[in-house]
């Protein structure tokens, strides 16, 4: 059986990933914001 090593795993691809959500949500909430500050500005 293979030996273990903490931490000597290569996570750039996760953190890349993960970074990338990150990224994606909080575009994702300032369009949704800009959306309901519109709807209540205008009242359509």
């Amino acid at each position: 059986m293979a030996e273990h090593k903490h931490g000597s795993m290569d996570v750039t691809t996760q953190e890349d990933t993960f970074n990338g959500f990150i990224r994606f949500t909080i575009r994702t909430l300032y369009v949704i914001l800009a959306i309901v500050i519109f709807l209540a500005i205008f009242r359509t």
